[in-house]
């Protein structure tokens, strides 16, 4: 007798459902699960292996990506997913790219729509929250066999491919570099802002900043560490008492967004071009900061060729395809006499 679709599944170890939209060629299933599908059915001989099932996209066939990043006021991100969005569309029609912005720094959350994805998308892009919560549904999909890819921020012992972002914590070491020459002498007191620590990217580059001033600037300290989630206004609240609460503040370094909140404070108590202020990503803001002199150096990992690189490496996992070999992101300085043309 013919093998029956419930035999299908039952030795795919998938629903009846699943088995039905992988034989109708309709999207909703990862790559992997719709390969096991079809050699099984094939084993089974329901299909005749002469149709030809090698993983690769059938023409027509539809390969769904969908990309998890922070919302919030984060100029940075905002082109990211614009450039996310312009990449995959660029591809074609036989290419399904959906950009979610997650509100707030909510692990929580960003687990719920990764375990919400399941079953509906052939591979995910996330800057994820180093997080149990986060670790947990990462580890739930990605050992489901759906292809999950680290954005900007690493997370670590979990099932994912690949990372696309800049060595953080070297950032954070020119970070540090750059403001200790920058520094007036004598007005040795620095402070940090984090968007949140629980990413690791912002770790590591705290970690950066630390060692290079305790390797070449001994002489500096590091008076506040105050975490902002990368929201304008909280930037500045804070930025705003740390300038009252400190006179002799040398140098300021923002390890992530809301550049605009703290040079608002600067400007405010009169202390732009003062204090050396170091941040990260050229944005709209950041160069006019730059050419204001309210900001000295930005440390930029050019949003376009990550959001190139994320989307090629992607397609690639979610079709089964041997990845691209592709260069690491660049980091670069950039200060006034540098900036880029848009």
């Amino acid at each position: 007798m013919r093998a029956t679709i419930s035999d299908i599944a039952k030795e795919a170890e998938v629903s009846t459902a699943t088995v039905d939209r992988v034989l109708n060629n309709r999207s909703g299933v990862h790559t992997r699960t719709r390969d096991r599908v079809l050699q099984t059915a094939e084993r089974l001989g329901y299909l005749s292996a002469a149709a030809g099932h090698n993983g690769a996209p059938r023409p027509g066939a539809v390969t769904r990506i969908d990309f998890l990043l922070p919302g919030g006021t984060n100029t940075f991100m905002d082109a990211l997913a614009g450039h996310l969005r312009t990449n995959a569309e660029a591809r074609g029609p036989e290419v399904d790219a959906h950009v979610h912005l997650i509100e707030g720094f909510n692990p929580d959350a960003l687990a719920r729509k990764l375990l919400d994805l399941q079953g509906k998308t052939d591979g995910v892009g996330v800057i994820a929250l180093d997080h149990p919560t986060v670790r947990e549904a990462i580890r739930e999909v990605g050992g489901g066999g759906l292809p999950v890819l680290t954005m900007v921020s690493d997370i670590s012992h979990v099932p994912r491919f690949g990372y696309i972002g800049i060595d953080n914590r070297a950032a954070g070491r020119l970070a540090g570099h750059l403001l200790g020459r920058f520094i007036r002498p004598g007005h040795n007191n620095v402070a940090l802002f984090a968007g949140s620590l629980s990413y690791r990217g912002h770790e590591e580059r705290e970690m950066g900043f630390r060692n290079i001033l305790a390797e070449e600037f001994p002489d500096l300290r590091i008076v506040e560490l105050r975490e902002v989630k990368d929201d304008t206004e909280r930037s500045y609240t804070e930025a705003s008492a740390l300038l009252e609460s400190y006179d002799d503040i040398g140098g300021i370094y923002n390890i992530g967004a809301g550049n605009r909140g703290i040079a608002r404070a600067l400007e405010e108590h009169g202390r732009a071009g003062e204090v050396v202020f170091v941040g990260h990503e050229l944005t709209v803001h950041t160069r006019r900061y730059l050419l204001s002199g309210t900001m000295d150096a930005v440390i930029d990992q050019n949003p376009r060729v990550e959001a190139r690189d994320a989307v090629e490496r992607l397609l690639a996992a979610a079709r089964n395809q041997q990845p691209p070999n592709l260069p690491p992101i660049r980091i670069q300085a950039i200060f006034r006499e540098n900036i880029p043309e848009t």
